[in-house]
C-alpha cells in the first residue's frame, strides 16, 4: 500500500540510515572479493605453498566460526551492536594492511597470512551476528523484509561480479597491493556505519532482584537443544553442513587446481565468476514467483538438489571445455543458492519464536558452517595424497548427498509459509531444563 499524502515515503530507498548500512557494506563485500582472490593467489604463486599449507589458508579463516558463533550471539545480545560493527570493521582493515607491508619489507610468509585469515575471520563472526542483529534497529517492522532482500542481492552479487574486478585489480596491481582496496573498504564501512543517526535501544539490563543473570553456558545449551530438537530446523542445518563440507573440500584447493595444473590466469578466474553472476539475477527474479507456484518445501527441496550436482560439471569436464564447466557450476551453485537462502531463511524465521532466534540463527550457523574448515582441511590433505582433480572428484560426489536430510523431513509437505507459535515449548526440553543442564 502506498503511503498516504504528507506522510514521509516507506521506501528504504529514502531511509538515510539504511542507505548508510547499506552503501557501506556494499563497499565492503565487493572490496573482500579482492582478498578472497588475492590471498590464495598469493599463497599459491608468491608463497609457493604445499596443498596442506594451501588447504590450511580456508580451515584458519573459517575456525572461529566453530569456537566463537554460539558464544558471539550470547555477546551480541547484551552489548550495544553498532560499536561491534564499526571496530571490526577497523580492525579488520588494519589486519589486511599488515599484508602489503610485509611485502614491501620482503618478509611476508604463511604464516602472516594464517593469522590475518584468523583474526579476520573472529571479527567477521561477531560482524555477523551483531549485523543480523542490528538491522530492526535502523528500519520499521514492516520494512524487515524489504531491507534483508536489498542485503542479501548485495551479498550475492558481490561474490559472482566481485572476482571480474579483483581478477582486473590483481592483474594491475598485483595480488599484495589489491588487498589495499578491501583495507580501504573495511574502513568506508566503519565510516558509514558511524554516520547512522537512529539510536539503538540499549540492551535489556539484568534485573537482579530476580536472581543471577542466566550463564552464557545455558543460553548456548537452550539454542541447541531447541534446534537439534526440531525436525525442520535440523534438517535444514545438516543439509548445509553436509554441502559445505564436500563443497569446500573441493573448493579449498580450486584455484591452485585452476592456475598450477591448469594455468588459469585471476582474469579467467574473475571472469568465469563475472558470467556466473547471472545465476544471482535469475534467482532474485525467479525465487518468489517459483515459489508461490510450487510452494516454500518444494522449492527448498529443488534449491538443495541443484546445488548437491552443481560441482560436478568442473569433475567431468576435459580441459577444453573446463572454462565453461567452472562457469557452470557458478551459475548453478548462484542460482540454487539465492533460492534456498530465501526460502530457508523465511522458514527458519516463520517457525522459530521471536525469544529464540538470536540463538537458532547462532545454534545454526555454527552447525551448518561448522564444517567448512573441516573440508577445507581434508581437501588439502586429499590435494597432497591424490591429487587436486581427484579431490574435486570427491568433493563433487560427496555433495550429491547434501539433499537428504531435507527429503527425508518435513519440509516436503510445507507449501505456505507457517505461523510463528510464541508459546510453543523447546523441542526436546523447556527454556528453564536447559539453563540447568
Amino acid at each position: 500500500m502506498s503511503a498516504s499524502p504528507g506522510q514521509p515515503s516507506r521506501s528504504l530507498l529514502r531511509t538515510p540510515d539504511f542507505l548508510k548500512l547499506w552503501i557501506g557494506q556494499t563497499v565492503s563485500v565487493f572490496g573482500s572479493q579482492v582478498t578472497i582472490l588475492a590471498v590464495p593467489i598469493l599463497a599459491a604463486l608468491t608463497l609457493k605453498v604445499s596443498p596442506f599449507e594451501f588447504g590450511l589458508l580456508t580451515t584458519i579463516e573459517f575456525l572461529p566460526v566453530v569456537i566463537l558463533s554460539l558464544p558471539a550471539g550470547v555477546w551480541v545480545d547484551r552489548l550495544p551492536r553498532r560499536p561491534i560493527l564499526i571496530w571490526s570493521d577497523l580492525v579488520r582493515s588494519i589486519s589486511l594492511l599488515s599484508i602489503p607491508i610485509a611485502f614491501v619489507l620482503n618478509a611476508l610468509t604463511i604464516w602472516q597470512l594464517y593469522v590475518v585469515v584468523f583474526v579476520n575471520g573472529c571479527l567477521t563472526v561477531f560482524f555477523d551476528v551483531a549485523y543480523q542483529s542490528y538491522l530492526p534497529s535502523i528500519v520499521d517492522r514492516e520494512q524487515l523484509v524489504d531491507g534483508n532482500a536489498k542485503l542479501e542481492l548485495t551479498r550475492q552479487s558481490s561474490q559472482r561480479l566481485g572476482p571480474g574486478l579483483a581478477g582486473v585489480l590483481i592483474g594491475v596491481l598485483t595480488a599484495p597491493f589489491a588487498i589495499l582496496v578491501d583495507a580501504i573498504s573495511f574502513a568506508v564501512s566503519a565510516v558509514f556505519v558511524s554516520l547512522i543517526r537512529r539510536a539503538e535501544p540499549p540492551p535489556e539490563p539484568h534485573d537482579g532482584a530476580t536472581g543471577p543473570r542466566q550463564s552464557m553456558r545455558a543460553d548456548v545449551v537452550v539454542g541447541l537443544r531447541y534446534v537439534m530438537g526440531h525436525r525442520v530446523l535440523r534438517s535444514l542445518a545438516l543439509t548445509v553442513a553436509i554441502g559445505n563440507l564436500f563443497g569446500n573440500l573441493a573448493d579449498s584447493i580450486l584455484i591452485l587446481f585452476l592456475v598450477t595444473e591448469r594455468h588459469f590466469s585471476a582474469a579467467s578466474i574473475g571472469l568465469a565468476f563475472t558470467i556466473g553472476s547471472v545465476g544471482v539475477i535469475a534467482g532474485s527474479l525467479l525465487t518468489s514467483p517459483l515459489t508461490k507456484l510450487v510452494g516454500v518445501g518444494p522449492m527448498v527441496i529443488l534449491a538443495s538438489v541443484g546445488s548437491s550436482l552443481a560441482w560436478l560439471p568442473i569433475a567431468l569436464a576435459p580441459d577444453s571445455l573446463l572454462f565453461p564447466a567452472l562457469t557452470a557450476t557458478i551459475v548453478a551453485l548462484s542460482f540454487e543458492g539465492v533460492i534456498w537462502n530465501v526460502n530457508a531463511m523465511s522458514l527458519r524465521q516463520a517457525i522459530t519464536p521471536p525469544r529464540l532466534r538470536g540463538r537458532m540463527n547462532a545454534t545454526m550457523r555454527f552447525i551448518s558452517w561448522g564444517t567448512i574448515p573441516i573440508g577445507a582441511t581434508l581437501g588439502g590433505l586429499l590435494g597432497s595424497l591424490i591429487g587436486l582433480h581427484n579431490t574435486i572428484w570427491v568433493g563433487a560426489l560427496g555433495a550429491l548427498f547434501a539433499f537428504v536430510p531435507v527429503v527425508l523431513s518435513p519440509i516436503r509437505h510445507i507449501r505456505h509459509m507457517p505461523e510463528t507459535d510464541d508459546d510453543a515449548p523447546l523441542a526436546g526440553a523447556t527454556e528453564a531444563e536447559a539453563a540447568g543442564a
